[in-house]
């Protein structure tokens, strides 16, 4: 199957490979209940030695830039207390973490997750992360230009492989919250 973006053309509906995937990101895919049907969820199996989106979008094209997603985890600090939460916003942008996150959290302090933090409690791999399957207690924070792009390429929760996505998708996620200025 050819994808709607990006020069692939070995795409799998997600929901017809849950093997390929991670099993929060396999369970997520497997229930979906949201507006935007499952198998509008495409898995592509690409290279794990090139899932960063720098190596990424230089093998496969610059355009894919302005039409990926990174999802990074953060830790919120106020009162001795951290709270985690996800943040995705375009490939082409960076997370105003110490200001829209920091505001939007109630929090004293944001910094990134540590890598093994993020790792062990998503269930995922660390270059791979993904909105699909996030511990259920976490916030996940959109940028309205992730909602707004009509398909997103994002990581599949292995550095082996990506997903495309309606952007509409991400909004529909459970816990999911749209932030204006985000993304900066």
């Amino acid at each position: 199957m050819r994808t709607p973006i990006g020069p692939f053309d070995n795409a799998v509906p997600a929901p017809d490979c849950l093997a390929e995937l991670t099993l929060p990101v396999a369970r997520a895919v497997g229930g979906w209940r949201g507006d935007v049907p499952a198998a509008q969820i495409l898995y592509v199996d690409t290279d794990p030695a090139i899932a960063d989106t720098a190596a990424f979008v230089e093998h496969f094209g610059r355009e894919l830039l302005d039409q990926s997603a990174n999802c990074v985890v953060v830790a919120a600090k106020r009162g001795g207390e951290t709270t985690l939460a996800a943040c995705l916003v375009p490939s082409a942008a960076r997370v105003d973490v110490n200001g829209a996150v920091r505001r939007h959290l109630g929090a004293r302090k944001v910094s990134f997750a540590p890598m093994d933090t993020a790792v062990e409690l998503t269930g995922m791999e660390y270059g791979g992360i993904t909105p699909l399957g996030l511990p259920d207690d976490w916030p996940l924070l959109v940028d309205p230009a992730v909602r707004d792009m009509p398909y997103v390429l994002i990581g599949s929760g292995r550095r082996r492989g990506k997903l495309i996505a309606p952007g509409r998708l991400f909004t529909e996620i459970p816990g999911a919250e749209l932030i204006d200025g985000l993304a900066r």
